[in-house]
């Protein structure tokens, strides 16, 4: 037997049988969520490495308008620099200097240094070569802008963005407590997400993508032309720029943790279910048709 969603028309199948010992296995996750999750992260991995070639271009962050003769703005610079007569890879954060030589500012080997930011297995293309990596990032970043407005149309159309992942007041008050049980690593399987799940994917869908498109479009003369008041909201081409590193640097941050989680919490049915859509909920949760 099915039943059919009526927001997105798609016949799911009802919840199966639970076998002993676990719970009910529940369809959780719908086509247009998983088609989405794996399109963003395939174009979220070439995004990165891309933007990596890009930064490597001109290795430095500012925050205001272009720096000039007089006063440096930089909050962050990955260069090699010479210290007491041999060459070194030197990260500048706010003013304080770290050695990362052999990873950031000069890597390779001793016979073959490379001096750039980041290292060749970190871009696409992993040689030098700012024109290839443009266009491969804003390909993926296209990909990335479509596959968004697909994804809300559908969830606001089957109320999976209210449903799932829009926090609520009782998903806030509960949130210390589910805080502490993902510090304890006690995971439970449940139909719907969690506190802290729906809090982070609501600051990824709803803040993060919106932002690092927004300032990726502030840094194009083209938009610059056409929408100068995206200049004045973001600062200037220069501090967007940053703001644009910065949502990366969130992004990567959570999908390392979201992996980790994956890992900890199963990752056979956390993997199934974002394949398939189905997912093995814990014992005692209960059944109901239509589950997303």
């Amino acid at each position: 037997m099915t039943t059919t969603d009526a927001g997105a028309g798609e016949a799911i199948p009802e919840t199966t049988p639970a076998p002993a010992g676990k719970g009910p296995l529940v369809y959780r996750q719908s086509i247009f969520t998983r088609l989405t999750h794996w399109v963003w992260a395939i174009s979220l991995f070439f995004l990165l490495l891309t933007g990596l070639q890009i930064f490597n271009a001109h290795p430095a962050l500012y925050i205001g308008q272009e720096s000039g003769f007089e006063y440096d703005n930089s909050i962050l610079r990955i260069m090699p620099e010479l210290v007491d007569g041999q060459p070194r890879g030197i990260t500048t954060i706010f003013g304080h200097r770290f050695d990362t030589s052999g990873f950031l500012g000069m890597s390779g080997t001793e016979a073959q240094p490379q001096y750039r930011a980041f290292p060749a297995w970190m871009t696409i293309p992993s040689y030098q070569d700012l024109a290839t990596g443009r266009i491969v990032h804003f390909f993926f970043g296209w990909v990335l802008v479509a596959t968004l407005a697909i994804w809300l149309v559908s969830s606001l159309l089957n109320r999976h963005f209210v449903r799932d992942i829009l926090p609520r007041g009782q998903d806030l008050r509960g949130l210390p407590a589910d805080i502490g049980k993902h510090a304890r690593f006690s995971f439970r399987h449940g139909r719907s997400y969690s506190p802290l799940q729906k809090l982070s994917y609501f600051i990824v869908l709803v803040i993060l993508f919106p932002l690092i498109i927004l300032t990726g479009l502030t840094m194009s003369p083209g938009i610059n032309a056409s929408a100068p008041w995206m200049l004045d909201l973001f600062g200037g081409r220069q501090t967007a720029r940053t703001l644009h590193f910065i949502a990366m640097v969130g992004l990567v941050l959570f999908f390392v943790v979201h992996i980790l989680m994956v890992l900890l919490a199963g990752p056979i049915n956390e993997l199934r279910s974002m394949v398939t859509g189905w997912y093995r909920t814990s014992p005692g949760t209960p059944r109901e048709k239509g589950d997303r």
